[in-house]
């Protein structure tokens, strides 16, 4: 079974009141029908770096997103983790305010994950971004998982004949 690593923002659509930007809207309905309809398909986890992001901001809705994380594995924070995540940091690629987005880069490489579930295109789902950051990965001796959006992996693959 493939592995998925739930990225902060997946959690705070999938359990949000609807939006109104109509984009934020449909974002939200695309994360509630991978999660009740291709979950099951991958083993799904998290991270302290998730637990910690999603612990901020309105009581109402930290209560629900710690309830669905309750409901996944938690990958342990490691030095290796750690010094992955000082040297994507290091490379300037990512601001300094985004250091959390190379934490669960850096997590999820370091535990072998294939995939990195977000919605944040700005520093994670990025292309020219997340090249950079494999190219240290593999340098560093760890593959990056494939960065994707939850509409990347709502379909399951056909299998060429």
């Amino acid at each position: 079974m493939e592995s998925v690593y739930i990225e902060t923002t997946v959690l705070s659509y999938l359990v949000a009141l609807p939006a109104q930007n109509p984009v934020v809207a449909w974002h939200q309905q695309t994360t509630y029908d991978w999660w009740h309809r291709r979950r099951v398909s991958f083993h799904c986890v998290i991270s302290q770096v998730v637990i910690d992001e999603i612990s901020a901001g309105d009581p109402t809705e930290i209560k629900k997103r710690l309830l669905i994380a309750e409901t996944l594995s938690v990958l342990s924070l490691t030095n290796e983790s750690e010094r992955l995540t000082e040297s994507i940091m290091r490379t300037g690629v990512l601001p300094s305010k985004a250091i959390q987005d190379a934490a669960h880069i850096a997590v999820a490489a370091v535990h072998g994950i294939e995939y990195l579930l977000t919605w944040n295109c700005k520093h994670l789902a990025n292309a020219q971004i997340s090249r950079r950051i494999a190219i240290l990965c593999a340098n560093n001796g760890f593959q990056m998982p494939t960065i994707c959006t939850p509409e990347e992996l709502l379909e399951e693959p056909v299998d060429a004949e």
